[in-house]
């Protein structure tokens, strides 16, 4: 895999992690069959969450997608949340022969909105309401905010490094040829040409926008998990 081909993985990645949680929980096959069962079940778990019909105001599913959905989250996290550790466990099962730990942590922080180390249903559900339904826009939003690890507005070279050292951990071992050691930092240099469009040394959420929008490949694959559930 060359390096245009990791430059794609690193914007299209999350939505690949998320139809692949999404076979974990084994929600791609089930049926959208109502259930009062799954509503008197929110109220025995730890953490109880926001009425269906909130969260369906607040995304992109109906209630009866939502009740599978919570079935599935429920059957992984009986407790109703998420913690660090039993997400890195999670997506350690699609990387055996990579280490997806770091990449895991930076995945949970964006999902942690709230920054109390936890990822509710409400929190899945809105994340993947934008990764599967919301426009291209929310998507790349959510892409950079994943991506601008301390959430001060602009991408440094610092922490697309540390993307990219994140991901050539979980998946460098799978490419053919294999990728040299100094892959990653090559990388950060051909993101920043195309996307640095003033040369200042960052990436702003305009810049980042305006470079996957005109970039074909990008923007036909996220289009490709929209009817999945």
């Amino acid at each position: 895999m060359n390096l245009e081909g990791l430059e794609m993985i690193a914007v299209l990645i999350v939505i690949v992690l998320f139809v692949k949680l999404l076979e974990q929980f084994g929600l791609i096959e089930a049926g959208l069959e109502d259930s009062v069962e799954d509503e008197l079940e929110m109220a025995t778990v730890r953490h109880r969450p926001e009425a269906l019909e909130l969260l369906e105001a607040q995304s992109k599913f109906t209630k009866k997608e939502l009740q599978i959905l919570y079935r599935g989250f429920k059957n992984e996290c009986p407790s109703g949340v998420v913690n660090e550790e039993t997400f890195k466990e999670i997506y350690s099962q699609f990387f055996p022969q990579g280490d997806s730990t770091t990449y895991a942590h930076f995945l949970f922080n964006a999902f942690d909105t709230d920054h109390n180390g936890a990822v509710s249903f409400e929190d899945f559900i809105k994340g993947l309401s934008i990764l599967l339904r919301g426009t291209v826009q929310e998507k790349l939003n959510w892409a950079f905010n994943l991506y601008d690890i301390n959430k001060d507005g602009y991408i440094t070279k610092e922490e697309m490094l540390d993307i990219m050292k994140a991901i050539y951990d979980m998946m460098g071992k799978c490419t053919y040829p294999v990728l040299k050691e100094d892959a990653p930092r090559q990388h950060v240099e051909t993101f920043f040409q195309k996307m640095d469009k003033n040369k200042d040394g960052i990436v702003t959420i305009d810049e980042f926008i305006e470079s996957c929008q005109k970039d074909e490949n990008i923007m036909r694959s996220m289009q490709l998990f929209e009817n999945v559930i």
